[in-house]
């Protein structure tokens, strides 16, 4: 009864709130990962970036101004690492804040000796607890242009591995997957590209996703879906847990 209560809702929803067809059509040609995908998942990935546009409030500041066409490129690129998830996955927050371009988080930080810093780095995006995520338009806009870079793909995959109530490259995992081999694989490979970080060498993926165990992942996730060949090639055995984890085969 559930789900057909449910899936009557979806009906309605996507109905009432269709993405019109030049729109879409658009979305796919500045959405890489999605253009990528076959008819039946591409038809999936809209009735969810409908549903993402009608639960999640989508907020543009400093003047800012985005257009449906714009709304629906953020929505798809969102909806992208949930496409065999499903939308619940997202539940728990609703705010999208779009900044036109990098910004500095205001918040304070106090160290062990008790003094207080002001946080002066400027982000590209960021995803909090329970909270919105924030973006920088402007990257968005740059997704795909670097190699495995995609900003929205990076803040949602923090969203998914915060569900487990911190950010530490453990997402929740589905049932038949191995969370020793995951802690293992992702551990492992993470110290050696840090070594051959030291050493100097050239590293696979972006060193940011060195910052941190759950970086590493959101890092990984971005080019999984970005530059999936590349991933496979050259951590293939952290591309064969993200495709557990995502249950999307990338190519």
């Amino acid at each position: 009864m559930f789900d057909s209560i449910r899936n009557w809702r979806v009906r309605r929803i996507v109905a009432k709130h269709p993405i019109a067809e030049e729109l879409w059509q658009e979305a796919l040609r500045r959405c890489a990962p999605a253009r990528r995908l076959g008819a039946s998942d591409q038809a999936t990935l809209r009735v969810l970036a409908t549903l993402f546009l009608n639960r999640k409030s989508i907020e543009p500041v400093q003047g800012l101004q985005l257009d449906d066409a714009d709304l629906v490129l953020l929505a798809t690129h969102a909806c992208i690492p949930i496409l065999k998830l499903g939308l619940d996955w997202y539940d728990g927050w609703r705010s999208i804040i779009v900044y036109p371009d990098a910004f500095i988080p205001r918040r304070q930080q106090v160290d062990a000796a008790g003094v207080v810093h002001q946080s002066d780095a400027m982000l590209a995006g960021e995803a909090w607890g329970r909270g919105p995520v924030i973006l920088s338009w402007a990257d968005v806009l740059n997704a795909g242009k670097e190699p495995g870079h995609n900003v929205v793909i990076h803040e949602m995959a923090h969203k998914l591995d915060l569900l487990n109530g911190e950010a530490n490259g453990f997402p929740p995992l589905h049932r038949r997957m191995d969370r020793r081999a995951w802690s293992q694989i992702f551990s492992s490979t993470w110290n050696r590209l840090q070594g051959e970080r030291r050493k100097g060498g050239e590293l696979p993926i972006d060193p940011y996703g060195l910052e941190s165990p759950a970086e590493f992942f959101a890092v990984t996730s971005e080019q999984f879906f970005e530059a999936p060949a590349a991933l496979r090639e050259h951590l293939p055995e952290v591309h064969r847990q993200l495709e557990q984890f995502y249950r999307q085969h990338s190519s």
